[in-house]
Formats: structure tokens, C-alpha cells, sequence
């Protein structure tokens, strides 16, 4: 569960946007900039240990949002460091953290819950420190795949070993069904021709597969190789759910792009999958073409078909947020997108509205 670290400090001047925080000096993310090609062995290794430990940032961004009550998640305290303090973060950044939570829970949600209760699929990608596994394991009967570098699963691994209730979580949803699988393995090495054979997924069953910042750091081509690995094999229903930055063209897109470049952190499919509609399209054309859809987290935000009434004065109530503007700035430069294939998802799926909208439009520059 990888994050973009580093946007918290936001704050508006006359020459702009302005963060304390961000710094000049990062290069434009060029397309299929794949550190693999890479002439020097010890930079691309600098480069993956750059991406794996953005999961620190999302893990210490969902530890706030819990503590303060954004979320309720008994299991992300057994996975992080032991006697490692809960940093508390900016509103808008546990704000955030929530609407992304709340966003793939609902699509999630959607796609294993039905009346027949039949055993579901989730292959996550880059799943990282998420705890999705044992939250949609409470209720529904899911084969759940991880796939992560080889040093975050063997941390995952590790925080199962110390924690007792994890484990015991763990034996009694396999006692009702359940299966949690964890793959180490660098997923580009899916979208080569003598790709590996992962162990333990059925390609029979309905599988949604989840990338929750994940492909955005692989070049375009690799990324799509990738989705095609799983598609091309599965043979039932499958839906496909991404989390994502976008807008990178405008004044805050690109202090964000400058600010992660200085870090080292390039993300490449932003140039390409640049708007909501590019989403749409991208997952289209990955073979996922019963249906498509896609919103910028303020759009989730707003809208009663994600979020309550209620559940947004509730969250509302746990930190003052007089940084308005600046929360609006930010989560119109995050997406979830989502699409399928297969009559599952077509009736589980088919009633979100994810269609093109004016304000859409007008934040992309097209209208």
C-alpha cells in the first residue's frame, strides 16, 4: 500500500503554490522510464528501496486517521514497528487517508458481497503494510493474494511472527474459508515473456485486482503488461480498481511532481493516465471493457453515493479543517478508477456513477 509522501504542508502565496517542504530540482517524469534498463545496478536498487519504503508514509498516515477516529482498524497497530510512535498528520492528509479508505472498501465491498456468499478473489498489488485482508475477512469468504517486494512481505511476515492476534485472526478465517496468500516477487517481472507462474491463485473464480499506488511507479508499458498478466489467465469475471495521482500539468500537479522528483520518486504512468478520463480509457483498453469509471477523491467526498450525510459531519467534527481550499487542491489531484468484465461486476459494479462530468472537464482543461 504505497503512498505519496511529503504533501502535507501545503500553503498558497501569490507566486502559487507554496509548501514547506517542497524543493526545486526534480526532472519531469519522461514515459517507460524503467529502472530495470538501468547501466547502474547500485541506482536502480536505490530506486526500489525509495518506492518499497513509501509504505512507511501510508502506514503512518492510516495510523492517524485511526487514532483520531477517521477509521476503525484493530489490525494496523500489529503491523507496524513495534514501540514506534503514531505521528500525527495534517487534516487534509487524514482527511484523505480516509476518503481513499472508505472508496476502495465500498468497491471492494460491492464486488464479494452477494446473496449466494460464493468465495471471492483479491490479488493486490503492492499491498505493502494494508490490512484489507483481515477487514474484508470478518465478513466475506476471500482468497487474498499479496504481492510486494521480497523486504515488505518478509516485514509483513515478520509482524504475523510477533503478533498473537494476528495469528489467531488469521487461523480462524481460514477455519470459515478464507486464504491469505503472500508472493514476494518485483512485479515486473510479470510483464516479461517467461513470466513466473504465481502459486495458489484460481483463474476460475471472479478476482478483483487492486492497485493502490502501486503501477504508477512502473513505466506505462510495464504497468499494462502487468494488468494483462492477470486478465489474459483469468477466466471468470474480473474487476480491476486503481488508486492513483492525476493532474499533473497544472500549478499544484506540478510542485508535486517537482517536490517527489527531488526525492528520487518518479511516477511514471502520471504523464500518460494524466486525468480521469485517461483512466477510463487506460482500463478500457487493458480488456476491462463491460464498464469503466473514475472520480477524484473531493468528487467521492461530495457525493452521498459514497459517502453519507451523516458519516461526512462525523468526520467533519474530529479536526477542525480551515484549509479548505488546500484540501480541494489535494484530493482533486488523487483518483479512484475502476472497471470490468463479466456479468459479477456488471451487477455489483454497474450502478456507480464513474461517467465524464462538467466539473471534470473543466479541471482537465477540456471544457
Amino acid at each position: 500500500m504505497a503512498d505519496i509522501p511529503h504533501l502535507n504542508t501545503l500553503r498558497s502565496g501569490r507566486g502559487g503554490l507554496r509548501g514547506r517542504g517542497f524543493r526545486r530540482g526534480g526532472r519531469a517524469i519522461p514515459e517507460n522510464d524503467d529502472i530495470s534498463t538501468l547501466p547502474l545496478e547500485s541506482e536502480a536498487q536505490t530506486r526500489d528501496r525509495i518506492i518499497q519504503q513509501t509504505d512507511n508514509d501510508a502506514s503512518a498516515s492510516r495510523l492517524s486517521a485511526i487514532q483520531l477516529g477517521y477509521l476503525n482498524d484493530d489490525y494496523a497497530k500489529e503491523l507496524a514497528q513495534p514501540r514506534e510512535p503514531v505521528t500525527r498528520r495534517y487534516p487534509i492528509i487524514n482527511r484523505g487517508t480516509y476518503v481513499r479508505s472508505q472508496a476502495i472498501d465500498h468497491l471492494m465491498e460491492l464486488a464479494l458481497n452477494d446473496e449466494t456468499q460464493a468465495c471471492r478473489q483479491v490479488i493486490s498489488l503492492g499491498a505493502g503494510s494494508d490490512t484489507r485482508y483481515f477487514r474484508m475477512s470478518q465478513n466475506y469468504r476471500v482468497q487474498y493474494h499479496e504481492l510486494d517486494f521480497e523486504a515488505n512481505i518478509s516485514t509483513k511476515r515478520a509482524a504475523f511472527e510477533r503478533s498473537s492476534e494476528l495469528t489467531s485472526h488469521e487461523k480462524r478465517y481460514t477455519m470459515t474459508g478464507a486464504a491469505h496468500h503472500l508472493h514476494a516477487i518485483d512485479l515486473r517481472e510479470l510483464a516479461s515473456d517467461d513470466a513466473p507462474t504465481l502459486p495458489h491463485i484460481d483463474w476460475t473464480l471472479p478476482t478483483v485486482i487492486l492497485s493502490e499506488c502501486c503501477l504508477c511507479y512502473l513505466a506505462p508499458d510495464t504497468a499494462g503488461a502487468v494488468i494483462r498478466y492477470f486478465t489474459s489467465r483469468l477466466q471468470s469475471s474480473v474487476g480491476l480498481i486503481l488508486y492513483e495521482p492525476i493532474r499533473p500539468n497544472d500549478a499544484f500537479g506540478k510542485t508535486m511532481v517537482t517536490n517527489l522528483g527531488s526525492r528520487g520518486i518518479h511516477l511514471q504512468t502520471l504523464k500518460r493516465y494524466h486525468s480521469l478520463e485517461a483512466q477510463r480509457h487506460r482500463i478500457k483498453l487493458a480488456g476491462l471493457d463491460a464498464g469503466q469509471g473514475a472520480r477524484d477523491v473531493y468528487q467521492i467526498w461530495e457525493s452521498e453515493a459514497w459517502i453519507s450525510r451523516a458519516e461526512r459531519e462525523r468526520v467533519e467534527a474530529l479536526e477542525w479543517l480551515d484549509e479548505i481550499e488546500e484540501w480541494k487542491l489535494l484530493a482533486c489531484h488523487y483518483c479512484v478508477a475502476w472497471g470490468w468484465r463479466g456479468q459479477h461486476f456488471s451487477e455489483t459494479w454497474g450502478s456507480l456513477e464513474g461517467g465524464k462530468m462538467d466539473e471534470e472537464l473543466r479541471q482537465d482543461g477540456v471544457a
